[in-house]
């Protein structure tokens, strides 16, 4: 087995789980709409449900609509970062770490929206100011470090390349 298959797997299979857990005790421990307070005033666990995207994107939608397009772009989704993962390096952990993220973090919302016909989010921050940052679960926060991963990757690899590029020969 490769380097890049075995990180990828790992985090697969560590990330997906605690993604299902996690909404399984919410909902077995929470009503909806309650809220544990962790740190009053900055951080709380919820129980909210989410019939939409990122930030309750078409959350007005018909719901065979929302149905119908999330598990279409979810699929899209995997079917891109297995293709991402097939051609990066056997070596390559950083990115097959990232792409695992990723695609746990897909298969965890889709499998809400399969089984609950929406998300169930949890994680809820109160900000500077009063502002509320939307409620979100753990494969939300999968998706984002593991994008955020694959852009630090890929502006890490564009330096090296810059860096690393020989003068083209001077010619009197």
């Amino acid at each position: 087995m490769t380097a890049k298959l075995r990180v990828f797997l790992t985090t697969l299979c560590v990330a997906l789980p605690a993604d299902w857990a996690s909404k399984l005790w919410i909902d077995r421990n929470l009503s909806y709409a309650d809220r544990i307070p962790v740190i009053d005033g900055f951080f709380y666990i919820t129980h909210v449900r989410n019939p939409g995207a990122a930030f309750g994107m078409f959350a007005d939608s018909p719901a065979p609509f929302r149905e119908v397009f999330f598990i279409a772009v979810t699929l899209v989704a995997v079917f891109l970062v297995i293709s991402f993962f097939r051609n990066l390096a056997p070596g390559d952990r950083l990115s097959a770490l990232a792409l695992g993220l990723v695609l746990a973090g897909a298969i965890g919302n889709l499998g809400d929206r399969l089984t609950r016909g929406e998300v169930v989010d949890f994680l809820h921050f109160r900000l500077f100011g009063g502002y509320t940052w939307p409620d979100f679960n753990f494969a939300d926060s999968f998706i984002v470090a593991g994008v955020a991963l694959l852009v630090l990757e890929l502006l890490a690899s564009e330096g090296e390349d810059r860096s690393g590029e020989a003068e083209p020969p001077v010619s009197d």
